[in-house]
């Protein structure tokens, strides 16, 4: 899987944020793009995934080699478990497997909360805020409005948007797809929160928090 440093070439995020810029031109609004590695690190799937494979595996050994003594049991376990452990960390195709899909989507949706508080979305001028969250491990989306804008836009719209930036990201056209979005989130913004004279860019035009350690 891709991290959230290298999904995008130069060229893409150019891209990117010359749609944002465009956007903006014409409204108060604030468009913030966001990319991140995962929403979550879900120690859980990996304690319970990991001790759930070891448990087999030296149940097997124990039966199948030491007549089902402990002592062959406690060490292939702890083994096991460390390499399985591991192995689930580094395999995001498998530990998604082991996480419910409920689970997925409240992750990324206190993701897009935290972060819109964070980056002080919130904090705009006329309340215009818009954060598009994608979340690569969780292969969520979640578009975050302020209070200002979620008066005027009925909720189902951003249903719309992630529906367009979902698209792009399974048919590998991801960059073309936020692209749309941000326009769409333009037209929305120019419509009922036109550009101002004394407007200026309050927040950052592309965001990407890749993993830090």
């Amino acid at each position: 899987m891709k991290t959230a440093s290298d999904f995008f070439t130069p060229e893409e995020q150019k891209q990117i944020e010359a749609a944002v810029k465009e956007a903006e031109a014409k409204t108060s609004g604030e468009i913030v793009p966001m990319l991140v590695d995962a929403s979550y690190e879900y120690p859980r799937a990996e304690l319970i995934g990991g001790g759930t494979l070891a448990l087999a595996v030296a149940a097997l050994v124990s039966w199948s080699i030491g007549h089902e003594s402990i002592w062959w049991f406690l060490p292939v376990y702890i083994v096991s478990f460390f390499v399985f452990h591991q192995l689930i960390r580094l395999l995001p195709d498998l530990k998604r497997k082991l996480i419910s899909p409920e689970e997925l989507t409240v992750e990324v949706k206190e993701k897009a909360l935290v972060s819109f508080l964070e980056h002080e979305l919130h904090n705009t001028r006329d309340r215009t805020g818009i954060l598009i969250l994608i979340s690569l491990f969780e292969r969520r989306v979640q578009v975050l409005a302020d209070s200002g804008i979620n008066t005027k836009v009925a909720e189902q719209t951003w249903d719309e948007i992630v529906e367009v930036i979902t698209t792009g990201l399974k048919t590998g056209d991801a960059c073309s797809a936020i692209c749309q979005a941000v326009t769409r989130c333009g037209e929305l913004l120019t419509e009922h929160f036109p550009i101002k004279d004394d407007d200026t860019n309050e927040l950052p035009n592309l965001i990407i928090e890749g993993k830090t350690d």
